[in-house]
């Protein structure tokens, strides 16, 4: 566990008071500057990403860029500047608005409702598999009437000289969406306010991703953090290699001595040569963040990752069958591996959180008075607040063509185990980004047929498996517990914070929505970003039109290894939960083995040996002092990476600079 700065413990015991309308001010323009440098950056020049991760580079970026004006400011009148409590409020504004502004939310949105329209074929028969099932109500387009229609067509083509933008046939599909992704919204606030306590106070996770901005705003006014050597060598490394990176996109005669490896180039002889991808990226922000956590979970998920890979050379040796994970970039085998270590994990956080949760329920249905008023909300209103958002949005499911029973099975399995694990695996684990391997359909697939489900359910879940499940990226049920979290290092009450995440939220929609409407207008949807625009939210109508045009034969090989490998990660999961509660020195943990076939640890699995590596080796020969020593240059290295990120995009946006590619991206 990681020690808190003690500037943090000391505004904590501060007394509390409201938002400052200097702090919700600043924080609402920077908000609009988040999502405009986000769509900018992801989809216009499309080759970095600052908005999807969970600790987004542009949020860390403006931050520092406020704090420095704030010190300027601070020097000429004190009056007017900015407190550390204001600077937090703004960057967790920032924070979730860059979440929301990318894969969270919008990027993912927009494309989605005219892509069953423009992408639409005599090949592909979408116009008969899925009109027909699609509510008018649900897109800017007329589904009653085949063939392309304009509003699609120039969204990805462009407008004309004298066309408008057709906004007119947007409102009602985004009011309609709208309505359910607040519900959803609503209710991953409600949930997190439920878990905050568990976690934060009784576990007392060491929630990287809130370290630096804790550290930052905390040196207000005693800056030690900035006056530290190792600091400065931290940000001073990666923002020198990521220089020299960008000056290799202008003049290739530059060395670009940050290009990642793939070791599958080496790998030439059966059966390492049908090994899935391994790269090495080298991510000093994520080296960072993995240096802040217990050695445990290190080891497990760069021990994890690499037995994925000998798993997958054991298969072909022996050739086994190894179909993929259908729209995950994973084996079958692994894939419902992880879906079983996700319903251990989660039945293990729960059952551990059995006195905590009680007590809340307890408070919820007025049988115990529960002192609840550090909360985001009252228990009362979180508990039947989470309730009635999750059956809200079951029945606007259902409205809208879902059978009422699937709809309650995908939003159990997506708010109560995925969100849980993705919000888990930020908040000990320190993942930067978050990514599952499976969707709740991949559940029900080992008890009864998709193809059973009609045309009606399918259509919806190609909408919801784009807009909700199918990528956690910037899954705001991590922002909103991150927030929490930092509400401790300020001298705001924490129940002020639902108010400022909603409207955060509410005004980054907005913002991000004319964007992402505008833009691909303006500019042309095919000449922008390619995987959000074009690939990402073809991926889910694609796999539900075999279901639709004919009931396909299930692969043999994937009837059989579906629940076996589930028990498999059923049983290894629960071995590994008795283990750690059993010996202290158990040193595998069953969160690296849930994602172990993620993307996110297909991208960080190599810093993550690094980290583990480094702090192991601090914490054996220099102990704990060592470890506090160093701190400052592994956030340092956090610090660098992502204000060269930042820095990249505004030249791009002032001077067209090329951008280079950043690992995470």
């Amino acid at each position: 566990m990681t020690e808190e700065p003690p500037a943090t413990q000391a505004k904590a015991q501060e007394a509390a008071s409201g938002v400052r309308a200097r702090a919700l001010l600043v924080g609402s323009l920077l908000v609009a500057a988040t999502s405009l440098l986000v769509t900018q950056a992801e989809l216009v020049v499309s080759s970095i990403r600052i908005g999807y991760l969970q600790f987004p580079p542009v949020a860390l970026g403006l931050l520092l860029i406020a704090f420095a004006f704030n010190r300027r400011l601070a020097a000429v009148s004190k009056r007017f500047s900015l407190s550390g409590s204001d600077l937090l409020v703004i960057y967790c504004m920032m924070l979730v608005a860059a979440m929301v502004s990318s894969h969270g939310i919008v990027q993912k949105w927009i494309p989605l409702l005219v892509t069953p329209n423009y992408f639409a074929s005599g090949l592909n028969n979408w116009h008969l598999l899925y009109d027909p099932h699609i509510a008018p109500r649900l897109v800017p387009y007329d589904p009653r009437i085949a063939g392309q229609q304009s509003v699609a067509a120039d969204y990805y083509n462009g407008l004309q000289h004298g066309q408008s933008i057709p906004w007119a046939a947007w409102i009602a599909p985004l009011v309609n969406w709208g309505i359910l992704i607040v519900l959803v919204l609503f209710s991953f606030l409600c949930l997190a306010s439920i878990l905050r306590k568990q976690w934060v106070d009784s576990e007392k996770l060491a929630f990287p991703l809130a370290q630096l901005p804790l550290e930052i705003t905390g040196d207000v006014n005693q800056p030690s953090f900035f006056r530290n050597g190792l600091t400065w060598l931290g940000v001073a490394i990666p923002v020198i290699l990521f220089g020299m990176k960008g000056l290799h996109q202008m003049q290739p005669s530059i060395p670009d001595v940050l290009a990642p490896i793939a070791i599958n180039d080496y790998l030439t002889v059966p059966p390492w040569n049908g090994l899935s991808l391994m790269p090495l990226t080298f991510s000093f922000a994520a080296l960072g963040f993995f240096f802040l956590l217990p050695t445990d979970v290190l080891l497990s998920i760069w021990f994890f990752f690499v037995l994925t890979r000998i798993e997958e050379a054991l298969a072909i040796a022996y050739n086994m069958p190894a179909p993929g994970m259908p729209m995950y970039p994973v084996k079958l085998f692994t894939g419902y591996q992880s879906i079983g270590a996700y319903i251990v994990l989660v039945g293990y956080l729960f059952w551990i959180a059995r006195p905590h949760l009680g007590r809340v329920w307890r408070a919820a249905i007025g049988r115990e008075k529960v002192d609840d008023s550090q909360e985001v909300m009252p228990y009362r209103v979180a508990v039947w607040g989470l309730f009635g958002g999750i059956i809200a949005s079951a029945f606007w499911l259902w409205g809208m063509g879902m059978s009422l029973w699937l709809a309650f099975f995908e939003l159990f399995v997506f708010i109560f185990i995925i969100a849980v694990v993705m919000a888990r695996s930020t908040a000990e684990a320190g993942m930067l980004m978050t990514e599952t391997t499976f969707r709740p359909i991949d559940i029900y697939k080992m008890f009864g047929s998709v193809h059973a489900l009609g045309p009606a359910n399918l259509t919806l879940l190609a909408f919801v498996d784009n807009l909700l499940l199918r990528d956690q990226r910037g899954l705001l049920l991590t922002g909103m517990l991150d927030t929490m979290r930092m509400a401790d290092g300020t001298r705001i009450r924490r129940r002020a914070f639902a108010g400022v995440l909603s409207f955060a939220i509410m005004l980054a929609i907005v913002i991000a929505v004319v964007l992402n409407i505008s833009v691909p207008y303006v500019q042309g949807g095919n000449k922008l970003d390619l995987w959000m625009e074009q690939m990402s939210p073809q991926l889910s109508w694609n796999d539900y039109a075999g279901y639709l045009s004919t009931s396909p034969p299930v692969d043999p090989s994937a009837r059989w290894q579906m629940p076996v490998f589930f028990s498999v990660g059923l049983v290894a999961s629960l071995f590994m939960t008795i283990m750690r509660a059993a010996f202290h020195w158990w040193p595998l943990h069953p969160l690296g083995y849930a994602l172990a076939g993620s993307w996110t640890t297909v991208v960080f699995w190599f810093p993550c040996l690094i980290a583990w590596i480094c702090k192991t080796i601090c914490l054996r020969y220099g102990g704990l002092g060592s470890y506090a020593r160093v701190r400052p240059f592994f956030l340092g290295l956090i610090m660098g990476e992502f204000s060269a990120a930042v820095l990249f995009v505004l030249l791009n946006v002032l001077t067209k600079t090329p951008v280079p590619v950043f690992p995470w991206s």
